[in-house]
């Protein structure tokens, strides 16, 4: 029978097999610094690059003397000039070209010059500003004074010329008493008036001398050779610019025509 421990003596393990290194790993995790692996290195060195770049670009778009107005172009001019057009701008010129605000040149383009209908206004890299006008062109003319006053074919009023240009019809409302004035207003009016000339074929056209606004139901064509048209409301107009067009061609000694009912339509001489 084996005696007691003596003092001192140290008392010896159970023996065991050895441990494995997936169990030491899970009982002493290592400590991993995943940025130092080459794949998060290259990572860092990309974010870097890219920030110094974005840096870069904006001290370009900004800063430098790159990328500036230095050039204002204009196209697409007819009646006014290409310099009309780049004063009535106000380019901000020696201005980073990024930072042009090309909607507000437009508003101001069409407030300054109210014959300017519609305008693009495009940065083309590195220094210039583009301006793409499109201009009104006049379907009628009113008289103003000794003057012409063009409007286009939304009854826009919006310019005002010295002399007539040739082949654009004179309007005439007489509806001062008309119930349609009040109802419908003089724009409107007007707005069916050109609405007409701009849906006759181009050789009738050229024969109309004159329109005259009675009411809202009541448009007449004076056309050259003393010839009338009672045209009536502007609605259906090319149903009536077809009927008109074959009126024409088949009575052509006649001097009044009536289309107002383009399924009836009549042509008399006196």
């Amino acid at each position: 029978m084996a005696g007691p421990t003596t003092a001192g003596e140290k008392r010896k393990s159970p023996a065991g097999p050895p441990a494995s290194p997936a169990s030491r790993a899970r009982r002493f995790p290592r400590l991993r610094f995943s940025f130092r692996t080459p794949r998060r290195r290259g990572m860092i060195i990309t974010l870097v690059i890219a920030l110094l770049a974005g840096a870069l670009g904006v001290w370009a778009l900004y800063g430098s003397d790159w990328l500036r107005v230095t050039h204002v172009r204009a196209e697409g001019t007819r009646v006014l000039t290409p310099a009309e057009v780049i004063a009535a701008a106000d380019a901000p010129v020696n201005t980073p070209l990024v930072s042009v605000d090309t909607d507000a040149m437009a508003r101001r383009l069409r407030a300054r010059l109210p014959r300017i209908k519609s305008v693009d206004v495009v940065r083309s890299w590195p220094h210039t500003i583009d301006l793409k006008v499109t201009e009104r062109t006049p379907e009628l003319l009113m008289r103003s004074g000794g003057k012409f006053i063009e409007v286009d074919v939304e009854g826009v009023r919006f310019a005002t010329v010295a002399t007539a240009p040739k082949g654009i019809p004179l309007l005439e409302m007489t509806a001062s008493d008309s119930p349609s004035l009040h109802r419908f207003g003089t724009d409107r009016l007007r707005r069916a008036a050109a609405g007409v000339t701009a849906q006759l074929p181009q050789a009738v056209h050229q024969a109309v001398r004159k329109i005259r606004v009675r009411s809202y139901d009541s448009l007449t064509l004076e056309l050259t050779g003393g010839r009338t048209v009672l045209w009536g409301s502007g609605e259906r107009g090319a149903e009536k610019a077809k009927v008109l067009v074959a009126l024409l061609k088949a009575a052509g000694d006649a001097r009044h025509f009536d289309v107002s009912v383009p399924s009836a339509p009549a042509a008399s001489g006196s």
